[in-house]
Order: C-alpha cells, then sequence, then structure tokens
C-alpha cells in the first residue's frame, strides 16, 4: 500500500454515524477528512427489538451522504462496521441490505468483543508507545466497552449492553433530570457492569482512557467550564451532575460546551460513565483522541500483512486450543487450493486472495469439533464458530466460515445457503473434495486431477485420469457419493472417469 492511497472507516453506532478518511504517512495515518452524523438509530428500537422504518430511512440518508465522499476509493481501503443496535435488531437485514446498496460496500456486524478489540487499536495507536498498562473505557450509544492491555496487545475485553441512549430512553425518557433518575439508572448501570471489578481489578492497570462518545462530550463540558483539559475527575462528573439536577430538564440545560446532539442522552451518558467509574475504582479519565474508526483504519493496514492480521493470528488460537491436527488440516488446505486454483485460473489472481485466505481458514478448522466429538464434527465445528469470540472477523464472516465447516460433509440441503452464490460454491465445493481424498489422512496423489466449471452455470465436473480410479478405489467411491449430494442443490457436480 503506497502512500497515495486512502483508507476509509465508517462507524454506524448506535448514536452516531462516523466517516474518517485517511492517508498512510509513514506507518500513521493522517486524517484526509472526518464526517459525524447524529442519527440516534438506537432510540428506533422499540421493546421487540424492531427498528423503526423512521430510523432506518434516517440512518439510509445519512450513508447515501456518506457515499458521495467514497466515490473513487477501492472496496480493499474501505470498512465499514455497525455496532450494538444492529446486533439486536431482529429486522437488521432489511437495514444492511438497502443502506450496503446506499453506501456502495458492504456493512458488517461486529460482536461487541471485536468492537472493543478495534476500540483499543484505535487508542493505542495514537498514544505514544510505553509498557503502561492501560484500561480502555468507550461508552457508546447501547454498549459499554472495556478493555484492558499494553503498547497494541489488549490483553482482557469486555462489552456490556448499557450505553447513554438505552440509558436516557429507560431512565430519561420523558427529559427530567430527577435525583432519583439518576439514582435508578446509575445503580442499573452498576447491575449489568458489576462483574467488571474482578475482569479488571485495580491492580491490573496504571492509567484509565476514556474513548469517543460520552467521555468525550463530557470532558468538553468540563474544560469549558474550567476544569482541567482532557480529563474527567470524579470531583468533576459530580459537579456537572449538580448543574443537570438545578436545571431540572434537558430543555433547559444552559452548560457552555455541551454539544446539542448531546442534550438528549447526557443524562443517561453521565449515570453510566458514574457507574463505569464506581464498579472500577476510577478517580481519573484521560480522553484519549483514538477510538472504533481509528481502529478500523489500522486494522485495514494490519490485513494487508498475513502475519499482522488478526483473523490470522485467532485461527491460530483456535486450532491450538482445540488441538486440531495441524498435519491433516494443512493437507486438506493444501488439496483444496489446488482444486480452488483450478476453478479461478482465467480470473487476475488478486481478484481472489479474499476466498483463498477464507478457504484456508475453513481447511485448517474443518475439524475442529473433533475436540468434542468425532462424530458429527462438522456440526459441533460449525456450533463453535458462531458461538465463540473470534477476534477480527466480523460476524458475517464467521457465519459464512461455520458454514463452510458444517457443509464439509454429508447432506447439502441442511445448508441455509444462496446456491447462486458463485464463490461459496466453488469453496465449499473444493473443501468437500480436498476433505474426501484425504480421508486416508495422508497426501494424495492429484496432479492429474482436473477440476472445470462450465462457462456461464454453476456446473461442475471433476475429470479422473485413466487408472486414478483402480488404484483408489475408496476415494472414488466417496467422489460418486458427492455427485449425488450436489443432485440435491441447484448446483450440478458430475465425475468424469476417462
Amino acid at each position: 500500500m503506497t502512500a497515495s492511497q486512502l483508507l476509509a472507516a465508517i462507524d454506524l453506532g448506535s448514536n452516531s454515524f462516523r466517516l474518517e478518511i485517511g492517508r498512510l504517512d509513514h506507518d500513521q495515518i493522517q486524517r484526509v477528512e472526518y464526517l459525524k452524523e447524529t442519527v440516534r438509530l438506537g432510540s428506533g428500537l422499540d421493546e421487540d427489538r424492531i427498528l423503526s422504518q423512521t430510523s432506518m430511512e434516517k440512518g439510509w440518508s445519512c450513508l447515501a451522504r456518506f457515499s458521495e465522499r467514497l466515490q473513487g476509493i477501492p472496496p480493499s481501503q474501505v470498512r465499514a462496521v455497525a455496532t450494538q443496535t444492529l446486533r439486536e435488531a431482529r429486522n437488521r437485514d432489511e437495514f444492511l441490505s438497502v443502506g450496503s446498496q446506499i453506501l456502495g460496500f458492504p456493512i458488517e456486524v461486529i460482536s461487541g468483543m471485536e468492537e472493543g478489540r478495534l476500540i483499543y487499536q484505535g487508542v493505542s495507536h495514537l498514544l505514544p508507545q510505553s509498557v503502561e498498562r492501560r484500561l480502555v473505557i468507550d461508552i457508546g450509544g447501547r454498549s459499554t466497552e472495556v478493555i484492558a492491555g499494553v503498547g497494541y496487545t489488549p490483553n482482557q475485553v469486555a462489552s456490556y449492553r448499557v450505553g447513554s441512549v438505552s440509558s436516557s430512553i429507560k431512565h430519561f425518557k420523558s427529559g427530567e433530570l430527577s435525583a432519583q433518575a439518576f439514582h435508578k439508572a446509575e445503580v442499573a448501570a452498576q447491575a449489568i457492569l458489576d462483574d467488571a471489578w474482578s475482569q479488571f481489578p485495580r491492580s491490573d492497570w496504571d492509567i484509565v482512557y476514556g474513548a469517543s462518545g460520552t467521555v468525550g462530550a463530557v470532558a468538553d463540558v468540563l474544560n469549558a467550564s474550567g476544569w482541567p483539559a482532557s480529563q474527567i475527575t470524579r470531583e468533576g462528573l459530580n459537579w456537572l451532575t449538580k448543574c443537570l439536577l438545578r436545571a431540572g430538564h434537558v430543555d433547559r440545560i444552559q452548560i457552555d460546551g455541551l454539544k446539542e446532539d448531546r442534550r438528549a442522552v447526557i443524562g443517561g451518558g453521565i449515570s453510566v460513565l458514574r457507574a463505569v467509574m464506581d464498579v472500577l475504582g476510577i478517580d481519573t479519565i484521560v480522553v484519549a483522541q483514538g477510538a472504533l474508526r481509528q481502529g478500523l483504519l489500522f486494522d485495514m493496514l494490519d490485513r494487508h500483512v498475513e502475519a499482522k492480521d488478526q483473523r490470522e493470528v485467532s485461527v491460530r488460537r483456535l486450532l491450538h486450543r482445540f488441538m486440531v491436527d495441524q498435519e491433516q488440516a494443512q493437507r486438506v488446505n493444501q488439496v483444496a487450493q489446488f482444486f480452488f486454483a483450478q476453478l479461478v485460473k482465467d480470473a487476475p489472481q488478486h481478484e481472489h486472495l479474499d476466498a483463498k485466505r477464507k478457504l484456508a481458514w475453513a481447511a485448517q478448522l474443518h475439524e475442529i469439533g473433533s475436540a468434542i466429538s468425532h462424530a458429527d464434527h462438522h456440526k459441533h465445528g460449525a456450533y463453535i464458530i458462531d458461538h465463540a469470540e473470534v477476534f477480527g472477523f466480523s460476524d458475517d464472516e464467521l457465519h459464512r466460515l461455520g458454514m463452510l465447516i458444517l457443509g464439509q460433509k454429508g447432506k447439502l440441503r441442511k445448508l441455509d445457503a444462496d446456491w447462486s452464490d458463485e464463490r461459496f460454491c466453488r469453496l465449499l465445493l473444493s473443501l468437500r473434495l480436498a476433505i474426501i481424498v484425504c480421508h486416508a489422512r495422508t497426501l494424495p496423489q492429484v496432479d492429474a486431477l482436473m477440476l472445470t466449471q462450465h462457462a456461464h452455470r454453476m456446473s461442475f465436473t471433476l475429470t479422473l485420469p485413466q487408472g486414478w480410479a483402480e488404484q483408489f478405489p475408496q476415494s472414488t467411491h466417496l467422489l460418486q457419493l458427492e455427485q449425488q449430494a450436489w443432485d440435491k442443490t441447484s448446483c450440478s457436480f458430475e465425475l468424469l472417469m476417462l
């Protein structure tokens, strides 16, 4: 990646949507443009976790404006992620489908743990490097992330389902700012954050940084009123709470530094902030410059270097944790890549690098479920992938990886798959064929096997050279069964023996 190229990160938060565009310059990312719109998507989520049409349309309008600024930036240099509201929304697929079309780039929903990791990356990359033990707090609209780490490495990550928007809706819905409302909001937040003290004990960190959202808004108000810049103390927070109580209602707040878009959620935000400081025993929070969107930008840089890609690190950890037979995993990967390469041989190789990496992860992890039981290990493996907190992956990436692992053998009708998705079918077929021919747990003779796809059709043929079937009768039998398995889908697979 050259210094002249741009990177763009879009953060679809519960309160605001943000677009950060940066340029790589000597291993740092220099801001080119920053756009923020208060969408309050989280306010449109009802008790049944259905996102209102009005909220979705407001979000789509914002994405349309972002899209104009993203024109000309290659897809590999843009990432858009959604957080807690779209993690919760039952109708999120509708918003994501339309939103991705409007934006012109796919929107990933990330887990709370992955959000925390990216927040830490954003904060740590914009701080001087040191050996200090850092605690990073980010109070968003509907979730609060707490991360402990050293340098660029997060050691402990937690995400709690409480934030400024959700707390304000529940405890300050009418806009009244009473002592009773603050007390109830703080107690409720403390109950959700209750186990944080054991995960992040005071002895494990030296300094606390606050990122984005509520922390930044509170610090701006305190600074405008003469309190020390770029930090929040208990004394300052107590003073601000008293000011709000004197106002009595969000419409009557007259405090320098409070932006209009924060007025409606300031009560909930301060309540969660006080709860975090009380539970964790924090006296002072230093305001950090980095946040989720910067973490996304630096993560994109890391993805261009395989050894730094957090997804690669996570796969290696899973292989170790579940004691996968790595020799067999590597055999299956080698053969699967051989088959897939034949299917895409006429296309520029750079177009399929991402698909090859996903195939490699599926091949390496295909036996992960054997740690639970060898019987139906593909089902156990898919369950593990779908439910594990795995850094680096979006929810959709994990789901598709789980689909490949579930579909590695047996009937294909068990998959809720889009059989018109050419890339998925190519990956799945390559993986299944590799597992079949590697069934003896030795590296098979595959150089003469030829896998082809018929032009403009989802129809595949595997040609066996003369004498191969006689030399490998069991593999041939399994390949014949494979032909029958694909008959149950809209794709077709044919075995041709010369």
